[in-house]
């Protein structure tokens, strides 16, 4: 397996520069697409979940951590407080303090839940420089989160339906999990007191058959987790996507909802995200698939490669054509190195005297093999079709 951290930036994919520090990766043009293919394929699969998406700031005052639990029990990793008229303001090191806070915007009632909220948001950690790799730790994070706000009742299925969206991501992203962990509280204060007994028992009901290891000192300082962790070339695991069940934020914000029964009642969170920080998971996609993407992720889906100058022009009557296709023209150097050049590409097209003359696309796929010469529409149309996003 590569090193995504040498194979990203030999495909023009991310950077970094001394001047803007370090763990904070910039993203460049190719690197920004297959960004968003994964975002936008993620909010796609919430979406049809039912979730619903908002937008958060990323910063938030002091006291809002002190009341979630993170300023006494997380600060290490949180960026100092900055004074701005008069205020703490704090770059917040995870959403689910805003989230509690969108839900308690208005009242609820029992007939609204589960109400499931999801984010790609910006969160920030005080990461030591030792700590920092590559995109798979870094100090500015993109986050897929949501935290699903339900009654006792609804969390196991929650929580069983997150988990199978999580699997249902991988399958389609090509990530084989290393393993399920199921994390549980370990000695020491880093724990707040609550339910932890029948929120680790609902995790382990959520795990049913699937093997697991189940570690001390691992959970949450707010409850137990079910991490799924993956592995870099170099066998180092680290926590992906997450499950976690949160009795601990809704007192703490005072969170209710109004029951059937016309009485006020506390929900609990069930913090879940499909795909974690999206650096990491670009930086485990870089490595598992050696910079050959799922064509719905690439980005560039289909390579253009005029034998001659005499081709260029009906090669680029056919860039015209592409549409919604991430598709380019190359036509530096000769044509065998140009097929090279661009072996991580899904499709690609010669086009020589006979294509231009019958109006035809001949495509070689990255394995070498070649598909039956088409009209160019109907080889745009089976390639469009083929990259659209699972």
């Amino acid at each position: 397996m590569p090193d995504h951290r040498k194979l990203g930036r030999e495909l023009g994919l991310f950077g970094t520069d001394p001047l803007i520090g370090a763990g904070l990766p910039y993203w460049l043009p190719d690197g920004a697409i297959v960004r968003h293919s994964l975002e936008q394929y993620v909010h796609d699969l919430e979406r049809r979940a039912g979730y619903r998406h908002v937008h958060s700031p990323v910063l938030g005052k002091r006291e809002l951590y002190e009341i979630s639990g993170h300023w006494a029990h997380y600060r290490d990793d949180m960026y100092p407080p900055m004074d701005v008229g008069g205020e703490q303001l704090v770059l917040r090191p995870s959403l689910c303090p805003h989230h509690a806070l969108i839900y308690r915007s208005r009242g609820r009632s029992h007939r609204e839940l589960p109400l499931r909220l999801a984010e790609i948001g910006g969160m920030y950690r005080a990461e030591l420089s030792g700590a920092l790799g590559g995109l798979n730790r870094v100090r500015a994070i993109q986050l897929n989160d949501a935290h699903v706000f339900c009654t006792l009742d609804q969390v196991e299925a929650e929580a069983a339906a997150a988990l199978a969206l999580i699997r249902r991501a991988y399958d389609a992203l090509g990530i084989s999990p290393a393993r399920y962990r199921l994390s549980l509280p370990g000695p020491g204060g880093k724990y707040v007191p609550g339910n932890w007994a029948d929120a680790v028992a609902i995790l382990r009901s959520v795990l049913g058959g699937l093997p697991y290891d189940a570690v001390e000192g691992e959970a949450a300082f707010y409850g137990p987790k079910i991490d799924v962790q993956i592995a870099d070339g170099a066998g180092r695991e680290s926590t992906l996507s997450t499950v976690q069940v949160d009795f601990h934020q809704p007192a703490q914000f005072g969170l209710e909802y109004v029951g059937a029964d016309g009485a006020k009642h506390r929900p609990v969170m069930v913090h879940r995200s499909i795909i974690g920080s999206i650096e990491r998971a670009v930086a485990q996609l870089i490595e598992v698939h050696g910079g050959a993407f799922p064509a719905w992720l690439a980005p560039v889906q289909l390579r253009l490669l005029p034998v001659s100058a005499a081709d260029l022009p009906y090669a680029q009557d056919v860039l015209d054509r592409c549409g919604d296709l991430r598709a380019e023209i190359a036509v530096d150097g000769s044509l065998g190195a140009r097929i090279r050049d661009g072996r991580l590409v899904p499709y690609q097209a010669v086009i020589g005297p006979q294509e231009v003359a019958a109006g035809l696309l001949s495509v070689r796929l990255r394995d070498g093999s070649r598909l039956d010469a088409q009209p160019a529409e109907d080889a745009l149309a089976s390639i469009l079709k083929a990259v659209r996003q699972p």
